[in-house]
């Protein structure tokens, strides 16, 4: 491919020089595209989990308006492609996304400060399964990556599905500099024990910066006001010291967030003065001050 061509914001299958190009200059050519993409954000993040159920897609829409809330520019990239969930949670679900210059995808506006993009708007229906391999994954991990206008951004949230495999290992390899990680674990020891995993596979592809959320951190009962422990306490705060990273903070469960997520908003949003709300607003606080401590 001519360098000329190379510079155009277009993608190997749609550009007439493509048939002339060796793999390694395509490979080129999409590494080149993701990082003038990713050139534009500040900071860029995974949020992983060790294991499923623990609330970490929740704790990325919530932490990600949160941020929006307090006047930063975000987006969510769903990277759980079998289970792309976030769309439904912020109530874009019905939307699909459009094309923009060149050959690139706008990412769905949910605010005027908060961006997300997910296999789901590309779905015929929300019944439909995503049955693919590795590789598979691998490609549109690539093209959102490279073929999303996401703009200017101060965040970038990738949300990725349970454990260590294919989309995190693929995130990690296309992009090449992502600054940080935040990993969701509930106080419980057999949640504690992947979320370890968690940490060490940040270590391994050298993600900088790690944080840990303790979610579903106690309820608060609706009648006395008391907190029950459901999942124990304490749990991530003793892994972050444990494994010597820092603690973000505690997420109490709160009924109301499964009503918002159902109904399509963002919990912080319609509950700005409840306690998790409260708790979202610190940790998104916390979170600010470990990146700008990094650089």
């Amino acid at each position: 491919m001519s360098k000329d061509n190379c510079e155009k914001d277009t993608n190997c299958q749609s550009c007439e020089s493509a048939q002339k190009c060796s793999q390694a200059e395509k490979e080129a050519h999409d590494a080149q595209r993701i990082a003038k993409r990713m050139g534009d954000i500040k900071h860029k993040f995974m949020v992983i989990s060790g294991k499923g159920g623990v609330g970490k897609t929740s704790v990325s829409v919530n932490l990600a308006s949160a941020l929006a809330g307090q006047g930063h520019t975000v987006g969510i990239l769903d990277a759980d492609i079998h289970g792309p969930n976030i769309p439904k949670m912020l109530g874009v679900d019905d939307r699909k996304p459009l094309a923009g210059e060149g050959n690139s995808i706008l990412p769905i506006a949910v605010t005027d400060n908060l961006r997300v993009m997910s296999i789901a708007f590309f779905l015929n229906s929300n019944k439909d399964a995503v049955i693919w391999r590795g590789p598979m994954k691998h490609n549109l991990l690539k093209q959102f990556l490279g073929e999303v206008t996401w703009g200017e951004l101060d965040y970038l949230i990738i949300d990725l599905p349970p454990g260590t495999g294919d989309e995190a290992l693929s995130i990690a390899h296309l992009m090449k500099d992502v600054n940080a990680a935040v990993v969701v674990t509930t106080p419980q020891e057999v949640a504690l024990l992947d979320s370890r995993k968690s940490i060490s596979f940040c270590r391994e592809i050298k993600i900088p910066t790690i944080g840990v959320v303790e979610n579903m951190s106690g309820l608060i009962c609706p009648h006395c006001k008391k907190t029950i422990d459901l999942f124990k306490t304490g749990g991530g705060e003793k892994i972050a010291r444990e494994m010597k990273v820092p603690f973000l903070g505690r997420i109490p469960l709160d009924p109301e967030m499964v009503i918002c997520a159902d109904e399509g908003s963002a919990f912080v949003d319609n509950h700005p003065e409840s306690e998790a709300a409260k708790a979202f607003a610190e940790v998104a606080k916390v979170w600010k001050q470990e990146l700008a401590a990094k650089g």
